[in-house]
Formats: structure tokens, C-alpha cells, sequence
């Protein structure tokens, strides 16, 4: 990673793929891409990392994703698994819902929750990024114009730096209020939600015997949630009620009342209060031409579930590997049209099971909220799963295709992942991809597929258990589909690009 920020005079810089915004989905991205070898130029309005809190949640295939990049150790190193799960209670304290899957070791090859601190983990990101001599980060630099023609996009930027940067491609990571979605021309879908809240972060001084899980209580007097994050950081989210002043709420004067029967000004330090409208929205149109949209650019989803950087990620995971096949002629531009139509079905079940579970949460009529209590309480089921939709239409085929596929330990000792590498992967019966045919083995082999025979018990288990005799995973991990029988292996290898 090259730091232009202060080297750069006032010209037109080149490269393969221009990246908006430098936060997580960004230098996630870029991170990809460098290791892929491509030329790419990270353009970031700020000098520095944002000091402050701002996400703390994160999931198992997030970890996964981190773990592709081959920086999985140091995100454990500044991140907790989070095994206690999400309990939500009414107002008596009493057991509404809890989410489950919490275990340390789970499919997707650790723990499925994990907290932290954001700026720690852009640091570890960023640190990613400057291991590929290939990607320059433009520190210091805010984009004034973008615009786009056959021949590629032009970012116009102001800053240290005043210049003009000419990509082949640019992939907007830049945020809720996107100069990119804009120049993109794309429209919001509105799901709905819309809520302020007051969100502050505290440093606790002492052990104050808090929970050491996520409390979301369901109270109709001031609905609110309690979060354990890293070491002696802890979150506070609540929900603003009718007569509250959002100019003033969020000064310490009026945030330490609201926590007073947890914690006082004597046991821990304000760290940052501020006000967020919790917003439901995704847009339609990720892809115009050279320009793409990632992350909050592309959907906003409440903080209910935990789940909005990990759509970022999931974003980046789903387009790196295709752009970067695009950008090196590998596979035909058609492919990219497979990102919005996979990634927005997916997003959206996230988003409206948070809308779902912001209902129950922020539910303050009296008649509702004694119903959901009876509900809850006299038998309806207290413990949901952590979903794990599948894509929607795109590269994929059969009812299997497009679900992530688990990533078990090996034989050998070594994760799933660590054995295929950043690749397309064929797994399988030995005497099943022993007998593909000619073809089709040709194929895997002009794509530099990884190809696993009799892979251990656990991948044995799943293949017997959805009447498979190999699957094929693309680079992000997900099927492109599930063979029943050679001819099926035949035409699902078929379709890798």
C-alpha cells in the first residue's frame, strides 16, 4: 500500500478499480482485490481512522471473509466470540427471545457472534491493505465529481492531494448519503423503519457485574439495548420517547439519568453519545456501467440483529472475487450483473427480519405489548436461529445453489477454506470426481479449481445428508450448486467463469 496523500501533484492517476471510502467494506475490498493483483486506488475523505465507536458486531461468515484475506488471527487478536447470545426481555426482565447459535465452534468454522471495537478492526484492515504494494490509499481526499464513459470513470478529488483518478472501475463504499449511488442514479426502497435513538458508548472504570451478553429490553416505557463489547467497553441503545428533546438528549447531563440503575458518572467514562435514526432502506440499481455500490451505499438495515457490516462484507465477498475475474479478461463484464441480483434478496431478508424484531422491541402501545408478552410467554418459541438465507438469481444452479456452504476442519487438521484457497472448488466422492469426464475435468483445470477428494466426515456427512455426490463452491464460498450424479457435476462445472 502506497500513501499518496502528501506525494501526489495535481494530475490524473491511473488504475484498475477506484474504491470509494476506506471503512471496512472498502479496505475490505480492497484487500481482495490487491491480493488478486490488481491496480487499485482507495480514495478516503479522512486523514485518520475515526477514533470513536461505531459498529461491534460481527458474524461467523464475516470472520470467515477475514480469514480469506489471511488476517483472521490479528481480527480475533482485537475481537470477543460472543457466546451468550441475544436475550430479549419485557419490562418485568422476564425471557421474551433468545438467539441461538452461540456455540465457539460453528459452521462456518468459529464462533458465529464476535464484538469489537471499529476502530481497532480498521486498523487491522488497513494494515491488510498495506501489504500489496498494488493498492495506493489517497488519505485526505473527498471526491467532487464522479463521472463515467465507455472508456472508464473519472473522480474528481479535492483535498492534500488535488487530482483527478481514471479507473476502469468504481465501487462506491462511501456511505448512507453515497456521492457514488447518486452519480449511479439509483432509487431506495423504504422498508419501513424509522426511529430515533440515542447511542452512547461508556468505558467502565470498575466491574459493575453487568451482562456479559446483549440485552434487548422490550420495555414500553423506554425500549433500549444493553450491549457487551470488548474489554471494559460497553454500549448503551435507547429509544427516544415522546417529549424527549433530541438537541439535548444525548449531553451527559441527560444520558447518565437513563442508565442510573446500572451505572453511574463514578464508575465509568462517557466515551460518545449521539443521536441515529435507525433507517430500513436498500436501493435498486448497484450497477450502472464502470460504477458500483457496496455496503450502507446499497442498504441501511437497523441494528437489531447485528447484522449491518456484515451485509457490507458479505457485499464486498460477493464482488470481489467477480471484479477482479472481469478486470484480469478472465470472465466475460455479464458476470457483475449477477451482484445486485444475488446480494439484494439476500440483504433484504436480513433487513426485514431487523424491522421484525425492532417491532417487538419497540412495541410501546399497551394493548400490543401485553399480547406479545402472553405470546411469548405462554409457549410461542423462545429461541430463534440465526438465519442464513440464500442468494437470490445469479450465477448458482439447482435448489442448493447459491447457499453457503459450511466450512468444516479436514483430515489434515486444516480448516476448509485453507485447503482451497481464493478459488473456484470442486469437493467430492473420490470415485465420483474420479469418473467426471474429460470435459469436465479439463474444466476445473483451465480454472485453476481446487479439487478435494473424500474431505473427512463432516463434508461427508453433508453430502449424504442433501443426496449429493460433490458440490462445487465458488470463490466467496458459496455453492454454485450440488451434484447428484455425473451429468449433474457436468453441468455445474460448467457453468464457472
Amino acid at each position: 500500500m502506497r500513501d499518496e496523500a502528501t506525494d501526489s501533484r495535481a494530475g490524473r492517476l491511473e488504475c484498475q478499480v477506484a474504491i470509494l471510502g476506506c471503512g471496512p467494506v472498502g479496505a475490505t475490498l480492497a484487500n481482495q482485490l490487491g491480493a488478486a493483483g490488481l491496480d487499485v486506488i482507495v480514495i478516503e475523505r479522512d486523514r485518520e481512522i475515526f477514533p470513536l465507536p461505531r459498529a461491534i458486531h460481527f458474524d461467523g461468515e464475516t470472520l470467515r471473509t477475514f480469514q480469506s484475506l489471511g488476517l483472521r488471527a490479528r481480527v480475533e487478536a482485537i475481537s470477543r466470540p460472543g457466546l451468550k447470545g441475544m436475550r430479549f426481555v419485557n419490562a418485568r426482565d422476564e425471557l421474551l427471545l433468545e438467539r441461538g447459535g452461540a456455540a465457539l465452534d460453528g459452521p462456518q468454522g468459529c464462533a458465529n457472534n464476535h464484538y469489537f471495537h471499529q476502530p481497532e478492526l480498521e486498523a487491522v484492515l488497513r494494515a491488510g491493505v498495506a501489504r500489496f504494494p498494488n493498492v495506493r490509499v489517497l488519505a485526505g481526499c473527498e471526491a467532487t465529481a464522479i463521472a463515467d464513459d465507455a472508456d472508464g470513470v473519472r473522480v474528481t478529488l479535492a483535498g492534500e492531494a488535488p487530482s483527478v483518478v481514471h479507473a476502469q472501475w468504481l465501487v462506491g463504499c462511501d456511505g448512507g448519503r453515497s456521492p457514488t449511488r447518486r452519480a449511479i442514479g439509483a432509487t431506495m426502497e423504504d422498508l419501513g423503519l424509522h426511529q430515533p435513538w440515542l447511542v452512547f458508548d461508556l468505558i467502565l472504570q470498575r466491574d459493575l457485574g453487568l451482562p456479559d451478553h446483549t440485552v434487548q429490553r422490550c420495555d414500553p416505557a423506554r425500549p433500549m439495548t444493553l450491549c457487551c463489547v470488548t474489554g471494559a467497553r460497553r454500549r448503551w441503545e435507547i429509544m427516544l420517547m415522546p417529549g424527549d428533546d433530541p438537541g439535548t438528549l444525548a449531553q451527559p447531563g441527560n444520558v447518565w439519568p437513563l442508565i442510573a440503575r446500572w451505572v453511574t458518572p463514578a464508575d465509568a467514562r462517557l466515551e460518545r453519545s449521539a443521536i441515529y435514526t435507525f433507517h430500513s432502506v436498500i436501493a435498486h440499481g448497484w450497477r450502472r456501467g464502470r460504477l458500483l455500490l457496496a455496503g450502507d451505499a446499497a442498504h441501511q438495515t437497523p441494528p437489531f440483529l447485528g447484522q449491518g457490516l456484515c451485509a457490507g462484507i458479505r457485499d464486498a465477498a460477493n464482488l470481489g472475487w467477480k471484479l477482479a475475474r472481469v478486470a484480469r479478461g478472465l470472465a466475460p463484464e455479464a458476470l457483475l450483473d449477477t451482484y445486485e441480483s444475488e446480494r439484494r434478496p439476500h440483504v433484504r431478508a436480513f433487513i426485514e427480519l431487523a424491522v421484525r424484531l425492532g417491532d417487538l422491541i419497540q412495541a410501546t402501545d399497551p394493548a400490543v405489548v401485553a399480547e406479545r408478552d402472553r405470546r411469548f410467554l405462554q409457549g410461542e418459541a423462545k429461541v430463534f436461529e440465526f438465519p442464513q438465507p440464500g442468494l437470490g438469481p445469479g450465477l448458482h444452479r439447482g435448489p442448493l445453489g447459491g447457499t453457503l456452504f459450511p466450512q468444516p476442519r479436514l483430515p489434515d487438521g486444516r480448516l476448509l477454506d485453507e485447503a482451497i484457497g481464493e478459488r473456484f472448488a470442486v469437493i467430492g466422492e473420490g470415485a465420483a470426481l474420479g469418473a467426471a469426464d474429460a470435459a469436465t475435468r479439463a474444466r476445473w483445470h483451465e480454472a485453476g479449481a481446487a479439487v478435494l477428494r473424500d474431505a473427512g466426515a463432516a463434508v461427508g456427512a453433508w453430502l449424504r445428508a442433501h443426496e449429493a455426490i460433490a458440490v462445487v463452491l465458488r470463490p466467496d464460498r458459496y455453492l454454485l450448486g450440488a451434484a447428484r450424479d455425473a451429468r449433474g457435476l457436468a453441468e455445474i462445472s460448467a457453468l464457472i467463469t
